[in-house]
């Protein structure tokens, strides 16, 4: 088991990680429903 001194070294790792997965997964759905309303709009 990770001891408090590694889990606090492995946190912005962590935060790194999920960020490097989720900016680039909201920025996606973001101009999906950007093109979905033009799409259905006109």
């Amino acid at each position: 088991m990770a001891d408090d001194g590694e889990t606090a070294r492995r946190t912005p790792l962590m935060i790194l990680a999920w960020a490097w997965v989720v900016l680039p997964f909201a920025y996606g759905v973001y101009e999906l429903f950007l093109k979905l309303t033009t799409l259905f709009a006109g």
